[in-house]
């Protein structure tokens, strides 16, 4: 005899494999609002969290809207050779960033990267005019970057010294040596060779390198094990350490990256732009437009968080808002006066964000 099964009893308690195929499941109450069909589609209904999760998000957006701003403002401004300029504007500080904001995770900065930046194409020169073939030049001139991100680390994990306080003292060192090497005159940069092309050769070559290095550097900090120790150490690094991390070297590290980013950054700008070096290039500006672009992007000062592709949105904004207000024949102190207000509003932006990422996630 065929059971037939009653829809208002002992649904849950039935074993599927007595209920009779020919019957119709039981229908489940619809709710109001299309909540039953969020609830049948969990990605649905993870979005808004998932949303505020990505920190590169609202900076993205806020890019778009001022290109879209300033491109109805002025029809120069999304020409193609302006676009390449608002590229050459924030190419370097993104460079700079990608490896700033590892530091910047660990809890420590580099205040020395803009006079890095400088000095590397004058040893990565003097390796060359000493009769090594170019690109033997540029790894030295890297390696050199390297060291001095060496020294920085093991100064502040060895001695305790705060990176704010290493980083000032070697800012000033740099730049004095930079200027004893240089004789203070700037010098042109090598234009020929296959090298030389892929460092600057092509109109969109630095912003190319920046958005590869972004990303590179993303999905190292978000997919390996590299990354992960560099949150945790930022996040607690004493109880990082007592999980086994090797927190000073995570550190130690991380002032490598950034120094070496910001050394590449230096040889790619003056090759590719100015075509020349200069002792005198970037400096405490490009430095502290690289942090700030951090800031903006996401990356949290004390430690702990942050984002490559957020910090390459920041500078990409910051890019956008000086060749725009440039267009426009606003002058470079306002430019100074809205980045300092767009810090502040991340700042906060990111505070409040972070409490609400955590209401989603423990709602």
């Amino acid at each position: 005899m065929t059971q037939h099964h009653d829809p208002s009893v002992g649904d849950e308690d039935e074993e599927p494999a007595v209920r009779d195929p020919s019957v119709p499941p039981p229908r489940q109450p619809a709710t109001a609002g299309g909540s039953e069909t969020i609830r049948r589609l969990p990605g649905l209904a993870a979005l808004p969290g998932s949303l505020l999760r990505l920190r590169e998000l609202s900076v993205a957006v806020v890019v778009i809207v001022l290109l879209l701003y300033f491109g109805f403002a002025n029809s120069a401004f999304l020409t193609s050779s302006n676009l390449g300029n608002v590229a050459n504007f924030g190419s370097a500080a993104a460079i700079i960033a990608a490896g700033e904001v590892f530091l910047l995770i660990c809890g420590e900065i580099d205040l020395s990267t803009g006079m890095t930046f400088a000095l590397t194409p004058f040893v990565m020169m003097a390796v060359n005019d000493a009769g090594a073939p170019m690109a033997l030049a540029v790894i030295v001139g890297l390696v050199v970057a390297a060291a001095i991100g060496l020294f920085n680390g093991l100064v502040n994990q060895l001695l305790r010294l705060p990176s704010f306080i290493t980083t000032l003292g070697m800012l000033y060192l740099l730049h004095g040596i930079t200027l004893k090497v240089s004789h203070n005159f700037p010098r042109p940069a090598p234009q020929q060779g296959l090298l030389i092309d892929i460092l600057g050769g092509y109109k969109w070559s630095e912003l190319i390198w920046a958005v590869a290095l972004a990303v590179l550097m993303q999905i190292v900090l978000t997919q390996t094990r590299w990354g992960t120790h560099t949150i945790a150490t930022g996040a607690n690094s004493l109880g990082a350490a007592e999980a086994g991390i090797r927190t000073r070297w995570v550190k130690i590290r991380a002032f490598m990256i950034a120094s070496t980013f910001a050394g590449l950054g230096g040889i790619l700008d003056g090759v590719h732009i100015s075509h020349s070096f200069d002792p005198n290039a970037g400096g405490n500006d490009l430095m502290f437009e690289a942090v700030a672009a951090c800031v903006i992007g996401g990356t949290a000062l004390l430690g702990g968080s942050g984002t490559v592709i957020g910090a390459f949105f920041g500078a990409l904004l910051l890019a956008v808002l000086q060749d725009g207000f440039n267009i426009q024949g606003i002058d470079a102190t306002t430019f100074i006066v809205i980045e300092g207000v767009a810090i502040l509003i991340a700042m906060v932006l990111n505070t409040q964000l972070a409490r609400l990422r955590r209401g989603v996630k423990g709602g």
